[in-house]
């Protein structure tokens, strides 16, 4: 694998950077698109091919309120700090939500006893506008629940959104604005120089920096232990989830919550800003951190449990299945830990809640890091960035007269099943971050997550992204003289 070379990049060895984030997940980016406010020098590492390839690659893109978040603990502060900033932000880069409301659903008398307690700490959690539901109400909002819900709460500000766009408009505006992103950089070692200084070492590539903020996600706990930490460990929650066709977006009209357990928020059914159906997940800990296979057993156990709750979804058609990995570890709370001494912070245990905590927990380590002695001296000339529409509800190219006039490119549909235009995919390409697979692709404009999974489309989008990228067919779809890497 190739370390991406970006536009603009500098080498590593062009000298010492002030802070070096390791990991460009969705925190990671935002930690790094925050720091780009200000005159530093900052790099973003990243192991895999591209941002938002780990844990922030799969997930159930909801936009959590933190209702339900253990008051008093730094998550639930940074869910809230994070909430009003989210809405600003998504709005002006164009980052696709669907502001539809949850309503947390109790069948039984153990959880409609839970239901008061959950509304207590909501208001304790600064989310005051949750009220109960009867369960005429509910029914009537939503009626192809099964029969049989004994009450609920209403939670208005619980929303869905793109969970592809949001890491990768963090992550450009951070390089628009001078942070130096590599990917395929994997920190295999880090150690302290003599100024006190931490040399990072990926191979042969070394780059120095004085500030380290470790966001890794699931390997967070092994870049705490190259720092001689053993505070936490990441045990990967897999969640496996199922996604229904468009035809059933007519069944739902929420985001239908489970009463949460300690363990994990449980089985939802929500709508999709693409305009699918998604259905789980499960919460199982594994311990191959590289183990996103789905199951016979728990694809079973969220079927039986979508059977359970609206009937009439098993009847419509799969699209996909798949399955992400939660970092979790043995504590509840989130592992923020600040060195100031060492110039070191750790952003680890973030969980399931980090795409709605994003930029609230990038707010909390820049205070982190000021308290370390960073100086963090405002930049004049900060730039935003305007990223493509991916939902349903707002104008994609296709539909745009003015746009196809422009440039005909937007007219040429190469992606028929999710109406993906040539023009959208040349921009992919030749974006700040721009395109280097299939998936960067698919994250990128919606290409390949339609009905037909690429059967239609993949072998044309293979060719462009080869002629685009200088690449061959092969390597992309990761073959060497017939085997699979």
């Amino acid at each position: 694998m190739l370390e991406q070379t970006l536009p603009g990049e500098r080498s590593p060895a062009a000298g010492v950077y002030d802070v070096a984030v390791i990991g460009a997940g969705v925190v990671g980016c935002a930690i790094a698109r925050l720091l780009s406010h200000h005159v530093l020098r900052c790099v973003l590492v990243e192991a895999g091919p591209d941002v938002g390839t780990g844990t922030s690659k799969a997930n159930t893109a909801i936009w959590h309120t933190g209702f339900d978040a253990a008051p008093g603990t730094l998550e639930a502060r940074l869910l809230r700090r994070s909430y009003p900033q989210m809405a600003t932000y998504m709005a002006e880069t164009g980052v696709a939500v669907e502001r539809l409301g949850g309503l947390l659903l109790a069948w039984n008398d153990d959880q409609m006893q839970a239901l008061p307690a959950i509304q207590a700490r909501a208001q304790e959690n600064g989310v005051t506008d949750v009220y109960p539901l009867p369960p005429p109400e509910i029914c009537a909002r939503e009626p192809h629940l099964q029969p049989g819900v004994l009450g609920g709460l209403c939670v208005p500000g619980e929303s869905i959104l793109c969970p592809f766009t949001l890491p990768l408009a963090l992550a450009t505006e951070a390089v628009v604005n001078g942070v130096t992103l590599l990917c395929n950089w994997p920190v295999q070692g880090i150690d302290r120089l003599p100024n006190a200084d931490f040399r990072l070492r990926s191979g042969e590539r070394t780059l120095q920096a004085r500030y380290v903020v470790n966001a890794a996600g699931l390997y967070a706990d092994s870049i705490e232990q190259m720092l001689g930490y053993r505070r936490f460990t990441v045990t990967p929650r897999r969640g496996e989830l199922i996604i229904f066709d468009k035809a059933a977006r007519r069944l739902v009209n929420h985001v239908l919550l489970p009463v949460p357990t300690a363990i994990t928020k449980g089985v939802l059914i929500s709508p999709t800003i693409y305009g699918n159906v998604l259905l789980g997940p499960t919460a199982e800990d594994i311990h191959d951190k590289q183990d996103r296979a789905t199951t016979a057993a728990g694809l079973a156990a969220v079927w039986d449990k979508g059977r359970a709750l609206l009937p009439a979804l098993i009847e419509e058609e799969v699209t996909a299945v798949y399955a992400g990995l939660r970092a979790a570890t043995e504590h509840k709370d989130y592992q923020i830990l600040a060195h100031p001494d060492e110039r070191y912070i750790c952003v680890g245990g973030i969980r399931s809640t980090g795409v709605s905590a994003s930029l609230g927990i990038a707010d909390y380590v820049r205070d982190l890091l000021a308290d370390a002695r960073l100086t963090l001296p405002p930049k004049p000339d900060w730039q935003r960035v305007q990223m493509p529409y991916l939902g349903e509800t707002g104008t994609r190219p296709y539909q745009s007269a003015q746009r196809i006039a422009a440039n005909p490119d937007y007219g040429r549909m190469v992606c028929f099943c999710e109406r993906v235009s040539l023009g959208e995919l040349l921009d992919a390409c030749h974006s700040p971050i721009p395109a280097r697979t299939l998936d960067g692709l698919r994250r990128r404009t919606r290409a390949l997550q339609g009905r037909c999974q690429g059967f239609n489309c993949q072998a044309a989008l293979s060719a462009l992204l080869a002629r685009e990228t200088g690449q061959t067919v092969a390597a992309l779809l990761g073959l060497e003289a017939g085997c699979e890497q």
